[in-house]
């Protein structure tokens, strides 16, 4: 209550009455006490009941249940939630695909086994500058999980914490601290961000509790964490005076909710990414919470023999507000194949049209589901969870009580324990052999658990991404993408798809009233052509490496029409056989005749005896590629890291030293300096 206003009000009330002869009904003194009393009431029953009812009321002590992943977001500081819910223990992550995410909700359901309670928390979702105060909370610690994404750069969700890092104001003093970090060897910057969070925390004033981890995604990644995690248990037992309460058993995160038939169906999510109903009515802006659910206008195939395909697809993003730029990434949300869904029916014995939720069981919980709820068993096992990738360790250490033989069990319990036997019988039988959960309830055919259980365990479905193959200078309303189509045969025999290319596949058009439709967005890229069209470039893409290319051409095209100074466009493509995957040749030899591709170098690697690919082909042009360099040229590199990039720029190193007389030190700062500048770029994948 503002006392300033009720004395205005007051005094206009007195000069009324004055003004009228009589004396006022309520004196200045009785107006200026019945001000205060409301307003104390007003604060009373509305400000600080909310606040109490958020801050101030006694929490119920979490029982061996409750493993929140995430805290009450009534309170918008992370040190306010953590205290008045008794946790000491904050996980972050930065995560891409939600592998850093999955860690950190395990570290932080470990927690209650060494007498602590822990949270995994989102860094974009919280103020960073809070973390200085960590150090108010007794026996607290920070675990950060952090992923590496692209050339060396953070996730998404952990830019803003890496900028916060870079900009070196805070004072960590007190705060202690442990780094995991996710990666991938194939990439030059391995486990770039994971290293700099370790050494800027330090440089910051805060204490390493535990050396940093490394795990490695191009080899076995869940077995580089459960080694560290192993490892680092110990490490706080010992730091901290807290001891394990050897309790191993599983504990559930969430509890089922059966609807049965109360629920009308404009209730239940149906594959929605977050929004109910967000499939049947469009409201952009569409992002990843909200992909815009595109038409497909064209699905054709762009190998002209052999056994293997190649998708170009065209999505119509006509009035959907999507931008995007050549060089950009779309991601598409795709579907589990309906054969391994109604499998998992089957082995479980359960109707998948059954109608449930997965509620958390900390009631203080912002994070009440593990995804969209509710929904069906089938739409869960289609849309929301990964039923392709091999299980993680912590998996099958969980559905391990739910078999019935004892070779089952023990076998379930080797592949889930951290022996040297253990890991290495978990790469032979699930990762070499390359199990998903269907197959290894199938070969464990005692085990069925719970499917609600199961969910639980399970990572959620990712998004899968594609470099653009399209300029929007020429096609502003669609974009277009080139997909190999992923199957194989597993070691054991069983038939394998890729989940986003076969589902894709399958949708082909058919008249307008039958076309089909695929959730996706855009997501932003770096890879871009150079501002000024005279620049000369160098690209270099075999297979579909050539997909943001081709947008990079497309975009040459548009400018050279429209008259502007065209640099040397250079393009190195490979493929297998000229007559089989020459994916685009008469459109990349338009392009030639009418001069938008100055040059056009292409391997076919399997056309003769020995083998030639894109680096042999880039030995026979040294003069040209130096001659491109030292004109300020930009370098483009997009598909294989694991043996084309490195490849190609060895062959790079090579020429900078033959051509331009560098030696090997110099060359290599040649390289770096390239790439600061951004005139040396990759858009690469393992």
């Amino acid at each position: 209550m503002n006392i300033l206003g009720v004395s205005a009000d007051t005094a206009a009330s007195e000069a009324i009455s004055e003004e009228m002869g009589t004396e006022p009904l309520i004196g200045t003194m009785d107006i200026f006490l019945l001000g205060i009393s409301l307003g104390i009431g007003v604060y009373w029953f509305f400000i600080r009941g909310r606040n109490d009812s958020s801050s101030h009321v006694d929490l119920p002590v979490l029982n061996m249940t409750s493993t929140s992943n995430a805290v009450s977001s009534g309170s918008s500081s992370l040190i306010d939630k953590m205290k008045s819910s008794g946790r000491n223990v904050v996980v972050f992550y930065g995560s891409q695909t939600g592998t850093a995410e999955e860690f950190a909700g395990r570290l932080a359901k470990d927690c209650q086994r060494y007498r602590m309670k822990g949270i995994a928390f989102d860094p974009e979702e919280c103020e960073m500058e809070e973390l200085s105060q960590l150090s108010e909370i007794e026996n607290s610690l920070a675990i950060f999980c952090m992923a590496t994404y692209g050339e060396g750069d953070p996730t998404d969700n952990s830019q803003e914490f890496y900028e916060w890092l870079q900009e070196g104001a805070a004072d960590l003093a007190g705060v202690k601290y442990a780094v995991f970090g996710l990666g991938n060897k194939t990439y030059e910057h391995y486990n770039e961000m994971g290293k700099y969070v370790d050494k800027r925390l330090e440089e910051l004033g805060a204490e390493r509790i535990f050396e940093l981890g490394l795990g490695d995604d191009d080899a076995n990644i869940e077995e580089d964490f459960v080694t560290w995690r192993e490892k680092f248990w110990p490490a706080v037992c010992e730091h901290f005076g807290v001891e394990s309460t050897g309790d191993e058993s599983s504990i559930r995160q969430y509890s089922p909710i059966f609807h049965g038939d109360e629920l009308p169906k404009e209730k239940i999510f149906t594959g929605e990414a977050a929004r109910l109903g967000s499939f049947i009515t469009q409201k952009p802006p569409f992002d990843a919470r909200n992909p815009f659910l595109a038409p497909i206008q064209v699905n054709r195939e762009l190998h002209k023999g052999g056994d293997r395909s190649c998708m170009h697809i065209e999505f119509n993003i006509t009035n959907s507000r999507l931008r995007y730029e050549a060089g950009d990434h779309v991601a598409v949300y795709p579907m589990n194949d309906q054969t391994l869904v109604e499998r998992i029916g089957e082995i479980l014995e359960v109707d998948l049209d059954t109608v449930f939720s997965l509620k958390n069981v900390d009631e203080e919980a912002s994070k009440k589901h593990p995804f969209p709820c509710p929904t069906t068993y089938r739409t869960a096992l289609s849309f929301y969870v990964d039923i392709t990738s091999n299980p993680r360790t912590n998996v099958l250490k969980d559905i391990m009580e739910y078999a019935t033989d004892p070779k089952h069990k023990e076998h379930l319990q080797l592949l889930s324990s951290s022996s040297p036997e253990g890991r290495h019988e978990y790469n032979d039988w699930v990762i070499k052999d390359n199990r998903n959960i269907v197959a290894v309830l199938e070969d464990m055919s005692s085990c069925k658990p719970p499917l609600d259980h199961l969910l639980e365990l399970l990572p959620r479905l990712q998004a899968r991404y594609y470099s653009i193959s399209s300029s929007p200078k020429m096609y502003p309303n669609s974009i277009h993408i080139t997909a190999v189509l992923v199957e194989y045969k597993t070691p054991v025999g069983r038939h394998a798809k890729g989940v986003a290319t076969s589902w894709l596949k399958e949708k082909i058009p058919n008249g307008p009233d039958n076309v089909p439709r695929v959730p996706i967005y855009v997501r932003k890229s770096q890879f871009r052509l150079p501002f000024r069209s005279s620049t000369p470039v160098i690209m270099v893409g075999p297979g579909t490496g050539l997909a943001p290319f081709r947008g990079f051409i497309q975009e040459r095209h548009h400018a050279k029409e429209e008259g502007k100074t065209m640099g040397d466009t250079i393009l190195f493509f490979g493929c297998r056989k000229k007559d089989e995957d020459f994916i685009y040749e008469d459109e990349l030899n338009g392009y030639l005749d009418d001069k938008t591709l100055s040059r056009m170098f292409v391997a076919f690697s399997r056309d003769q005896e020995k083998k030639v690919y894109v680096q042999h082909l880039m030995e026979d042009q040294k003069e040209t590629i130096w001659e491109v360099l030292e004109k300020g040229g930009h370098i483009y590199v997009c598909g294989d890291a694991r043996n084309m990039a490195p490849d190609v720029q060895k062959m790079l190193h090579t020429i900078i030293i033959e051509k331009g007389g560098k030696t090997e030190a110099e060359a290599q700062d040649y390289i770096k300096k390239m790439q600061t500048k951004g005139r040396y770029a990759c858009d690469v994948w393992s």
